[in-house]
Formats: structure tokens, C-alpha cells, sequence
């Protein structure tokens, strides 16, 4: 277990082990989520430029290219 201290501002320094292993760099964010135990820290995740669309095809699953073929001419 690693240790740092907080200063008045309320500032710490991660480890510089634990900054490696989870690619932190200089000016990177960190996400802070508060649990029954304590504390989740973990590198932010820009979204992906397609996350938007997560889910968008969900009505179309389970049906055959020739079921969405005939739907969409109307056959």
C-alpha cells in the first residue's frame, strides 16, 4: 500500500508507481467516485467519437439482412 499526504488545499501527489501503471501523465484527469469504504480513483476516459450511437441499432437485432431489406421496401 502506498501512502501520500493532503495538503491545506486539499491536493495529493499519486505515487509515481501507481501514476505509471495507469498511464497518468501531466495535465491527464482522474474521476473520484466516494464508496461505503472510501475512495475510487481512476484515469478519465474521453468517450469514444462513436459512443453517441451506443445502442442505436438495438431494434434491428436478431433480424436477417433480407427481414431488414423487405422492411425497408416496404415488402
Amino acid at each position: 500500500m502506498q501512502v501520500s499526504r493532503m495538503t491545506e488545499k486539499g491536493q495529493i501527489t499519486i505515487p509515481k508507481e501507481l501514476r505509471e501503471n495507469m498511464g497518468l501523465r501531466p495535465g491527464g484527469h482522474v474521476e473520484f467516485r466516494a464508496l461505503k469504504k472510501g475512495l475510487e480513483v481512476r484515469k478519465h476516459m474521453k468517450p469514444g467519437r462513436f459512443a453517441q450511437y451506443k445502442g442505436f441499432l438495438g431494434a434491428l437485432k436478431g433480424k436477417t439482412s433480407k427481414e431488414l431489406l423487405e422492411e425497408m421496401r416496404g415488402q
